[in-house]
């Protein structure tokens, strides 16, 4: 049985849906731009008996924050865990939802089973040029209320090749459309100091999932997390990009089920 929940934590109120099942709960975390929706095909594919949590991430989705409000997305992800009265989890999460769950980790590794990281993001990241002059262009964009622009040049970007071209390139399309767009103007989230200077304590068995087609700093990210712990198990898909939940989700609910089984 599914039900969905609107839980109050500081400053914010995150939404999410929660399936009952037997043993440990996997709880989703999805990227940036995006929404608990874009887990469907994997979770569709996914055993039915697993339980499972989905929620927006603060400011995203249905999620909600205070403007001006300093936060960070694993300090809402311990709060929610607290609310729901999980003691322990499996985490997986995508692009920015696996910076979530690696920051998590490192700093509440008690709480955490086993972790999966698909094309993650990590917490002060030095980018490349490129990134940050395309960035920058979708910025300006949406400064100046141009947000349909704004979100031309995202769904454009290098980062979706892949996607934009694969099965449920329509689903990409239909969360880019739904992203309203305020962190491209203002974004809240609390500086950190950079992750690598930590991935070293990584304790939980980590599962890392990439795309071999994914851009170059998702593949350096990827790089540097796998050589930074013994922990680490990487598998990488040869003909596949950066969003394995919409271009693999068979195949990477297959991967996930193995390794929390």
């Amino acid at each position: 049985m599914t039900t969905s929940f609107s839980i109050a934590i500081d400053h914010a109120t995150l939404v999410g849906d929660r399936r009952e099942g037997m043993g440990v709960p996997l709880m989703l975390v999805h990227g940036f731009g995006g929404s608990r929706h874009d887990w469907q095909p994997v979770v569709e594919a996914l055993p039915s008996t697993l339980p499972l949590v989905t929620f927006d991430q603060r400011n995203f989705g249905q999620s909600t924050g205070d403007a001006g409000t300093a936060f960070s997305h694993a300090g809402d992800l311990l709060a929610l865990m607290d609310a729901l009265e999980i003691e322990l989890a499996d985490l997986c999460g995508m692009s920015l939802g696996g910076a979530t769950v690696l920051n998590f980790a490192l700093s509440y590794p008690q709480r955490v089973r086993r972790l999966i990281l698909v094309s993650p993001l990590i917490v002060g990241w030095s980018w490349s040029d490129d990134w940050i002059e395309r960035w920058k262009a979708i910025g300006r964009k949406a400064r100046a209320g141009d947000l349909d622009a704004a979100r031309e040049l995202w769904w454009q970007h290098p980062l979706f090749a892949a996607a934009r071209s694969c099965p449920n390139a329509c689903l990409l399309r239909t969360s880019i459309t739904a992203f309203h767009g305020r962190q491209w103007v203002q974004d809240d989230q609390r500086p950190e100091l950079p992750e690598t200077e930590r991935l070293h304590t990584l304790a939980p068995p980590t599962l890392l999932l990439t795309g071999a087609l994914d851009t170059l700093d998702f593949r350096l990210i990827a790089d540097v997390i796998a050589a930074s712990s013994a922990q680490v198990e990487r598998i990488d898909f040869a003909d596949a990009g950066h969003l394995l939940n919409l271009e693999k989700p068979g195949e990477l609910a297959a991967q996930i089920a193995r390794f929390v089984r």
